[in-house]
């Protein structure tokens, strides 16, 4: 199933029939301000062990990220003191992967990750999403193949390769072949661990 969606003014139907999906523990496809990504619900255990197995990676050594609609959203599960709110309220929406020390309110498959990576992208059809569904989304980028990059940009060509291993394609328009930049905010000092699409400039 492909769905379009337009980043401004995505249309709610839409967004409504994306959610059922993820809901009913589907797995989607969908753009970001960076690269197309795999989503699921954070709650669908089974969903987040599909989008393990498409990767070929194991659930509990993979790297997470929580695709989240606002900083108050990102503070329900993990750890935000005043520096990182600061940090994350200058850079954020935008190209970046925050990883953030994980808090109680972790979903129980996620409870022995002590670090987590948090986005809020800078695209309306993501914000859209994550805020009609109300949890975040488990998000993984999906294969880039730098010899014919526009498979992992082009959503019709996406849809081509994926269509019959994901239950929605949320076509977006042309991605990116940048991934975000990865802060690690875990430490006393800030560090960029992946230098991506988005430049991070710390100061005290």
């Amino acid at each position: 199933m492909v769905v379009k969606l337009y980043e401004v003014d995505p249309s709610p139907k839409v967004v409504s029939q994306v959610v059922d999906i993820l809901r009913d523990g589907g797995i989607i496809i969908y753009p970001t301000d960076t690269l197309y990504a795999f989503g699921c619900d954070i709650t669908q255990a089974r969903a987040v062990e599909k989008i393990c197995a498409l990767k070929n990676i194991d659930p509990g050594k993979m790297p997470l990220s929580f695709v989240c609609s606002s900083i108050s959203h990102v503070s329900g599960y993990a750890k935000v003191d005043d520096r990182t709110f600061k940090i994350l309220r200058s850079c954020l929406p935008g190209p970046f992967t925050f990883l953030l020390n994980g808090n109680s309110t972790l979903p129980k498959l996620f409870k022995k990750k002590n670090t987590v990576g948090i986005r809020i992208p800078d695209n309306g059809i993501t914000r859209a999403i994550v805020e009609a569904l109300g949890n975040p989304l488990l998000s993984t980028s999906i294969f880039v193949n730098e010899d014919e990059p526009e498979y992992s940009t082009d959503p019709e060509l996406i849809a081509e390769m994926y269509e019959s291993r994901v239950d929605c394609i949320v076509d977006g328009g042309e991605g990116d072949i940048e991934p975000s930049t990865i802060v690690d905010c875990t430490q006393a000092v800030p560090m960029v661990k992946r230098k991506g699409k988005g430049t991070f400039l710390y100061t005290e």
